[in-house]
C-alpha cells in the first residue's frame, strides 16, 4: 500500500499570496531581523516596521497590520499596548507577546484572558512560525470577513438601484400618441392591457393641472430639447395610482427616430421622500443590513429599538439648513455614544438600534437601562444647545425581517411599545426618602435673597428634582489589574437655561443644605436602581457616587440609610457603593468628617475623595481619613503631559502610598496621550473620554 501524504492548509501557500504586515514593539534589531527572516525564508512578502516608544505606536495605528508582536520597549507596556488596540480602528488586530524573561507557564491563561492572542519563543524558531501562521490567518479571515461585508453593502445598494430604476412605468409615444407601454404604466392609470392604451393621446392620460406650461415644454422636447425632459406634473385624472406630483421624465427612443419615451416614477411620490434614487436606497435597504448583522453577529435574543423625536425645537427650523442636516447627524451620534449598538436611520430623526443578548432577561436589562434617555437632553451644534427630547419603544425580534412591509409592522409595534421597567421591590421603592423628617441640621439654615440669581438656580434645581429630571452620567474605569472591570463613577447635573450645570461642588446648594441632601439621596437611589438592573449583565458591577457635603455633616440617618441601599442592591459584592467627597469640602469639616466617614465605613460603604493631592493639606488629611480610594486632582492628570512632570506625579502617589495604602484614580484621560502616559504611574484606575465617555445609562464599553 502507498502512503497517505497529510498536509496542514495551513501550511500552504495561500498566506504567502500576500504581504505580511507586522508591526513589531521591540528593543532589539537583532529579534526583529529573526522574525523577519524566519518568514522571507520561507517565501512570505513581509514589510515590517520595528518601534520601541509609545509616540511612534500611535501614529502606527492608524495603518492597517496583520499582526502587533510586543517583545520590549522603552516607554510603552504590553497592556498600554492592548487597550490602545481595542480602542483604534483595528480593535480585534490580533497581538504576540515574546516570551517575557520572568514568564511562568501558569500564567499564561491570565496573558489571554487581558488579550494577548498567543506566547512564543523565538529560542524555537519553528514553533514560532507554526503559531506566527496561526495568528496570520486569523488576521486574514476576519480582514476577509471585514471587506466581504463592505462589498455585499455596495452591491446590494447597486441592486437595490436597480430594482428602483426598473420600477418605472415607461411608454412610447410618438406625435404625441400612445404607442406602447409597460405593465407598470397600464397600472398607473388603471388599464388592464395595451390595447387599452394604443391609440389614446398622452394628454388624456396625464391632464397635466398646468396644460400650457405642459404642451410649451413638450413641444420642445419633441423637437430634440430632452435638458427640458424630467420635471413633476400635477395631474387631474383621479385614476392614477400614485399621488401628485408625478415626477416624468422624456427621453429620445432607441427604436423609432421621430418617437420618444416617457418615464414616470412610481416608486415613490416626491413629498414623501427625496427624488434622489441614491437617498431612496439606504431606506429600501435597512431591513436588509439589519438582516445581515444579526447574521454577522449571531444571536437567539433580538430586539428593535426606535429612537424618534417626541419633539423638535422650533427654532432649529428657523436656522441654516446645515444646522438642520448637523441636528440630525448629531441624533445619530449621541445615540451611538450612549448605546454601542448598531443604529440604522429610517428617516429624519427616526433612528432603529438592534440590541442582543444572550438572554432575556440580559435583554431585558439593556432595555431598562435605555429609559434615562428619554430625558430631556442637549445637543450642541457650532457652540448653541439645541434641546433633544427623544421617544423611546422596542419590539422583539424573533424572526428574520421578509421585506420592506415586514419591517414596518415591526417599526409599527415598537414604536407604540413602551420599554420595561424595573420590577419594584419593596425596597426598591425609595422615592419617600425625598420627604425626610430624620433630618438634624446642626448649623442654622442659610437661605439665598429671594431675588437672587443663587435663589433662581435653586429654585430651577428643585423643580427638576420634582420632575425627576436630574441627569446621572455614567463612566467606566479601565482598571490595570483587569480584576474589577465593571466600575463607574457617577456624577450628576441638569439642563439649566439651555446649559449643563454639573451638581458636584456646585456653590449655590451650600446656601440650602436641605435641598443638597433630598438631591444626594435622589442621586443614590437612582443610580442604584440603575446598579441593581445593571447586575443582571455584570453581577460584579459597583459605583463610585459623588455627593456633596451636607449629606454627610448634616444628615444624621443617612448611615442607616446607605446601609438600606446596599441590602436592597442585592450584589453579590461585600461593597457596591464608594461614596466620593470632595477634599476641599472635607478638609473644611475635617474632625466631624472623621467621625461621619467612620460610622459609614461601619455601615457597609467605602468612601473616597475626588480632587485630591493639589493641596498642602492633602497628606495632612489622608493620615487621619480612612478612606479607600482617592481620585485626583485634574491638574495632577495635566502632569502627565511631559516625561518630567509624569516623573513627578509618581513620586506623588508614592508619597500617598506610603502613608495609607489605597486604590487611587486618574481621571480626565481625554486623549491618547494621557491615556497611554497613565500607565507609567501607580494609578491603579483610569478614566477618561477616551475609553469611554459619560454616559447616562450604565453599559459596558467593551460589550459591542
Amino acid at each position: 500500500m502507498g502512503s497517505i501524504k497529510v498536509r496542514n492548509p495551513l501550511l500552504s501557500k495561500k498566506l504567502k499570496r500576500t504581504e505580511t504586515r507586522l508591526l513589531i514593539i521591540d528593543d532589539n534589531q537583532i529579534r526583529f531581523n529573526q522574525i523577519r527572516d524566519l518568514l522571507t525564508s520561507s517565501e512570505h512578502l513581509v514589510h515590517a516596521t520595528l518601534l520601541d516608544d509609545l509616540q511612534n505606536f500611535e501614529k502606527q495605528l492608524h495603518h492597517t497590520w496583520d499582526l502587533v508582536i510586543f517583545g520590549r520597549a522603552y516607554d510603552l507596556k504590553y497592556e498600554q499596548a492592548l487597550s490602545l488596540i481595542r480602542l483604534s480602528k483595528q480593535p480585534n488586530l490580533p497581538m504576540i507577546l515574546l516570551k517575557p524573561d520572568d514568564y511562568q507557564a501558569d500564567q499564561y491563561a491570565g496573558y489571554i484572558r487581558k488579550g494577548i492572542y498567543d506566547i512564543l519563543n523565538l529560542d524555537y524558531p519553528d514553533r514560532f512560525y507554526i503559531g506566527l501562521l496561526r495568528a496570520l490567518s486569523l488576521s486574514r479571515l476576519l480582514l476577509t470577513q471585514q471587506h466581504l461585508m463592505e462589498e455585499l453593502e455596495t452591491a446590494q445598494t447597486q441592486a437595490q438601484s436597480l430594482v428602483q430604476e426598473s420600477n418605472k412605468a415607461i411608454a412610447l409615444i410618438q406625435e404625441g400618441i400612445h404607442v406602447q407601454a409597460n405593465s407598470e404604466y397600464l397600472t398607473l392609470f388603471g388599464l388592464n392591457n395595451e390595447d387599452q392604451i394604443v391609440g389614446l393621446p398622452l394628454l388624456d392620460l396625464l391632464q397635466p393641472k398646468n396644460l400650457n406650461d405642459f404642451k410649451l415644454r413638450f413641444k420642445k422636447i419633441s423637437q430634440g430639447q430632452f435638458d427640458l425632459g424630467r420635471f413633476e406634473i400635477n395631474s387631474l385624472n383621479h385614476q392614477i395610482s400614485v399621488p401628485n406630483p408625478l415626477k416624468v421624465e422624456f427621453l429620445p427612443s432607441t427604436n423609432e427616430e421621430d418617437a420618444v419615451q416617457i418615464t414616470i416614477d412610481i416608486e415613490s411620490s416626491p413629498s414623501v421622500q427625496p427624488t434622489s434614487t441614491t437617498a431612496d436606497a439606504p431606506k429600501s435597504n435597512t431591513y436588509q443590513l439589519i438582516n445581515r448583522t444579526i447574521t454577522q453577529q449571531p444571536s437567539d435574543i433580538n430586539a428593535l429599538v426606535v429612537f424618534s423625536l417626541a419633539s423638535c425645537p422650533d427654532n432649529i427650523f428657523k436656522e441654516e439648513w446645515d444646522t438642520l442636516k448637523n441636528y440630525s447627524t448629531n441624533i445619530k451620534d449621541f445615540l451611538k455614544e450612549q448605546t454601542h449598538a448598531p443604529l440604522f436611520q429610517t428617516s429624519f430623526g427616526i433612528y432603529v438600534g438592534l440590541f442582543q443578548a444572550e438572554s432575556k432577561a440580559k435583554l431585558e436589562s439593556k432595555l431598562i437601562g435605555l429609559s434615562s434617555l428619554t430625558k430631556p437632553q442637549l445637543l450642541s451644534i457650532d457652540h448653541t444647545s439645541y434641546p433633544l427630547n427623544l421617544r423611546i419603544g422596542y419590539t422583539l425580534l424573533d424572526t428574520e425581517i421578509r421585506d420592506e412591509k415586514h419591517f414596518e409592522q415591526f417599526i409599527a409595534t415598537a414604536y407604540k411599545t413602551a420599554l420595561p421597567e424595573n420590577q419594584p421591590t419593596p425596597a426598591l421603592e425609595l422615592e419617600t426618602p425625598l420627604n425626610i423628617p430624620s433630618i438634624e441640621l446642626q448649623q442654622p439654615e442659610i437661605k439665598a435673597v429671594p431675588s437672587s440669581p443663587e435663589a433662581t438656580l435653586l429654585r430651577a434645581l428643585q423643580q427638576s428634582l420634582d420632575r425627576g429630571e436630574i441627569h446621572l452620567k455614567y463612566q467606566q474605569l479601565y482598571d490595570k489589574q483587569d480584576t474589577n472591570l465593571y466600575t463607574y463613577e457617577v456624577t450628576s447635573g441638569f439642563i439649566y437655561e439651555n446649559a449643563w450645570k454639573d451638581l458636584a461642588g456646585l456653590r449655590e446648594l451650600a446656601d440650602d443644605p436641605e435641598l443638597s441632601i433630598k438631591l444626594d439621596r435622589w442621586i443614590l437611589v437612582e443610580s442604584c436602581k440603575q446598579l441593581h438592573n445593571f447586575i443582571t449583565q455584570y453581577p460584579e458591577a459597583k459605583l463610585i457616587v459623588n455627593l456633596n457635603k451636607a449629606v454627610l455633616l448634616h444628615d444624621r440617618s443617612f448611615p442607616e440609610f446607605i446601609s438600606k441601599l446596599i441590602t436592597i442592591v442585592r450584589s453579590k459584592l461585600k461593597h457596591p457603593l464608594v461614596l466620593q467627597f470632595s477634599e476641599e469640602d472635607i478638609s473644611q469639616n475635617i474632625s466631624d468628617a472623621q467621625k461621619y466617614i467612620a460610622q459609614l465605613r461601619q455601615f457597609g460603604a467605602e468612601v473616597s475623595l475626588r480632587d485630591f493631592g493639589n493641596s498642602i493639606y492633602s497628606e495632612s488629611m489622608l493620615r487621619q481619613l480612612d478612606v479607600n480610594c482617592l481620585t485626583l486632582h485634574q491638574n495632577l492628570t495635566k502632569m502627565l503631559q511631559t516625561e518630567k512632570s509624569t516623573q513627578e506625579l509618581q513620586e506623588k502617589l508614592s508619597a500617598f502610598q506610603e502613608i495609607k495604602a489605597g486604590e487611587i484614580m486618574l481621571r480626565d484621560l481625554n486623549d491618547m496621550t494621557l491615556f497611554a502616559n497613565a500607565w507609567n504611574v501607580d494609578a491603579r484606575f483610569i478614566q477618561g473620554d477616551y475609553f469611554q465617555k459619560k454616559l447616562d445609562h450604565l453599559i459596558d464599553v467593551q460589550d459591542q
